[in-house]
């Protein structure tokens, strides 16, 4: 290829998007096959591979089978159409499915039992624990339980997705006559997992075992021939019709409702039942034979997290990273007068998240504060932050709240703190038809004796204080004038009628990110054109959008050396002679789900840092509202690049993509030091506050203009 010339179309220049997120989950299954890692690790690993593989199927499968539907041809940028994507993905993920089985059963279960956490049938169960399991049954479980029966005049049920159910096949009233088909719906308000009371250890018993002992209480007088669990997925996208005159929020509501019926995208069983049972299943469930999984297993393994939180197993376990406190903000200091002072960077969760709950608590409590204006996407059920907006709103202050009702199964949740909120007087603005809000931030306008200032977060994280334990996340607090003007401008954007908002600082989609992440790209090219180093470094959860790719191609063809840490989906095909031979990707998958934004461009030696909410995605730059920002603070910006440098440097986690669309771990030469990036963050950030907490804390208190001289 030659020096910077387009590049095309196929699989010679894009991986699938599909095919690249499965191979994501399969770096996730990797950590549970891990055997350096403490086993109850292990086991949240192959429980998140089954919830991630949930959501897959109910979005981007669902989304293809519509497209199938549609008699869409149209290939994607790796040249496959819809029918041969599904294909693929069902081959892949029926492979990936029978690997995490084989895992489970074989090798973490067994393990467990041998450290005192059994799982077992109710077969195995002995004669006391047996009795033990019946009584349970009887009191706790037998009440809450419907058999439903389906013939001519009951027809089958609308069963939720993700709900599991056991399938019972009942013989005929009368000679000639079919057999009969029964349901009974594993309560999801019950523990799956019931532990057994026995000498020593943890015994448990999966409760839909339970059920099947109960068969005669649950259809007395008749004969059960066999009896299976099903478990289905149904589509779950939201289409949102923009026409009509209900409300915003009613449309999203209907269409909360229309899930529960949507389309079947997957169906597990279990792998030893009968025909005559599936099929009498699959007469009444639409689902193609290559969305049927039988598996040799406990359907929904995602129970098995409850293992990981039992007590007293400490040893099968990471080794606790606890936040350390962010330098100069401690509880007897103002986060207001730290703020006036320097710019504090965070870097989660190896930053406390305190700080960011601080601002907006602090915020309701000052009575210089007249206005906080913030985005929530997700929030924790018991949110600090949404406690604090609702008391500031109580005591009259401006309180301003864009809340993201499609924030992807968290959209019931969203709705009802938000309508809290209306009811104390916060003003709440649902969403923005036809465009999700992404964007992190949060404004305070308070009072100082040199008049009204504004304090601003930006982050590339969701104002949740559990995640924040759990995803690494960056976030910037500020009180430059600049950015807080930006975005004053930015929410009058969202809240008002306004053109598109002419920032300084900050950068928005869908109306300028992905022209000026362009322009950004190609000002690198051209530098490497001139001879001068030119250097881009970036990461992101996603690289999918085709135009960016396109674009850090024909840089690499200019010689601009690339360097992308993309955690998840990667459609970018790194190391191809004359088209990517300078592009290296990385991918972490550890014990923090990575989710920070950061972009480094080296702009000829005067370096550029920015973080943002936003990945290169066609959906974050064109369908979605964003901010990118810069990182001017010195101090800021050496935290965040010495991050990064972290995250290429790890040869423990850090998976290498390779041109043939495999990831690999590098191997360490002999007397190589070992770097895990996660936890050398961890232990830089602990001697960053070390060395702060030695050198005097000097605050300057600006007073207020009520406040006593």
């Amino acid at each position: 290829m030659s020096k910077r010339e387009k590049p095309g179309r196929g699989p010679d220049f894009f991986f699938n998007r599909e095919l690249s997120w499965l191979a994501f989950n399969e770096r996730v299954l990797e950590e549970a096959v891990d055997r350096t890692n403490p086993l109850l690790e292990r086991v949240k690993f192959a429980s998140i591979t089954a919830s991630n593989l949930d959501e897959f199927f109910m979005v981007r499968v669902a989304s293809l089978r519509q497209a199938e539907d549609d008699h869409d041809t149209h290939p994607d940028p790796s040249g496959r159409a819809p029918a041969q994507q599904l294909g693929e993905v069902s081959e892949r993920v029926h492979d990936l499915v029978s690997r995490q089985y084989a895992l489970v059963m074989d090798e973490v279960l067994p393990a467990l039992a041998e450290h005192g956490i059994r799982v077992r049938r109710a077969a195995q169960l002995d004669g006391q624990e047996r009795a033990a399991a019946d009584a349970y049954f009887r009191d706790e479980v037998l009440p809450v339980l419907t058999p439903l029966a389906v013939d001519s005049s009951r027809p089958f049920p609308m069963l939720a997705s993700l709900s599991l159910n056991v399938a019972v096949r009942l013989a005929p009233v009368a000679d000639g006559e079919p057999d009969r088909l029964g349901l009974v719906q594993v309560p999801a308000r019950l523990p799956r997992l019931v532990r057994i009371a026995s000498g020593d250890g943890y015994t448990f018993v999966l409760l839909e075992d339970l059920i099947r002992t109960g068969f005669d209480a649950l259809f007395p007088g008749q004969v059960v021939l066999d009896a299976t669990c099903i478990r289905l997925a149904r589509d779950s996208e939201l289409e949102l019709d923009d026409e009509g005159g209900e409300s915003y929020l009613e449309a999203l509501e209907e269409e909360l409702r229309k899930r529960r019926r949507s389309r079947v995208v997957r169906l597990e069983v279990e792998h030893d039942a009968s025909d005559a049972l599936l099929s009498a299943v699959l007469d009444r469930v639409d689902v193609s034979e290559r969305d049927l999984y039988r598996v040799k297993g406990p359907l929904d393994i995602r129970a098995l997290w409850a293992l990981a939180d039992l007590p007293d197993f400490d040893d099968l376990r990471d080794r606790s990273l606890k936040p350390v406190p962010v330098l100069d903000v401690h509880e007897q200091s103002h986060i207001f007068d730290v703020l006036d002072q320097r710019d504090v960077f965070l870097h989660h969760p190896y930053d406390s998240f305190d700080p960011v709950t601080a601002l907006v608590e602090q915020a309701a409590d000052d009575p210089d504060v007249i206005a906080i204006k913030q985005t929530l996407y997700r929030t924790s059920g018991d949110s600090p932050i949404v406690a604090a907006l609702t008391r500031a709103a109580d005591q009259g202050k401006q309180v301003t709240v864009l809340v993201e009702l499609m924030a992807r199964f968290d959209e019931q949740r969203n709705i009802q703190w938000a309508r809290r909120l209306e009811e104390v007087g916060a003003h709440v603005i649902y969403g923005i038809r036809g465009l999700k809000v992404h964007a992190k931030a949060c404004l305070v306008v308070r009072r100082t004796r040199q008049g009204l200032k504004r304090y601003v977060h930006l982050g590339t994280g969701n104002y949740n204080d559990r995640t924040a334990r759990l995803y690494t996340d960056m976030g910037l607090m500020t009180s430059a004038p600049e950015v807080g003007a930006d975005v004053s401008a930015f929410f009058s954007a969202l809240t008002g009628y306004s053109d598109p908002p002419r920032m300084k600082k900050l950068v928005m989609a869908p109306t300028q990110l992905r022209e000026r992440l362009l322009k950004l790209i190609e000002r690198e090219a051209r530098r490497a054109e001139a001879g001068e180093p030119a250097e881009i470094r970036a990461k992101m959860n996603s690289l999918v959008d085709v135009k960016v790719i396109r674009a850090l191609y024909e840089a690499s063809q200019a010689g601009v050396k690339i360097r992308l840490n993309v955690r998840g989906i990667c459609t970018l095909r790194p190391g191809v002679p004359g088209l990517s031979d300078r592009i290296e990707v990385v991918s972490i998958v550890g014990r923090f789900l990575e989710h920070a934004r950061v972009f480094y461009f080296r702009n000829g030696g005067d370096d550029e840092v920015y973080l943002s909410s936003a990945d290169w995605m066609t959906r974050n730059l064109d369908k979605r509202v964003e901010l990118m920002f810069p990182v001017e603070s010195e101090d800021c910006r050496r935290r965040v690049l010495a991050a990064l440098e972290a995250m290429f440097r790890d040869n423990v986690k850090g998976r290498r993509l390779l041109p043939d669309g495999t990831y690999r771990v590098p191997r360490r030469p002999r007397g190589e030091e070992r770097v895990e990036s996660q936890l050398l963050l961890h232990q830089q950030a602990v001697e960053d506050w070390e060395r702060s907490a030695e050198a005097p804390i000097t605050l300057q208190p600006i007073l207020s203009p009520d406040s006593a001289d």
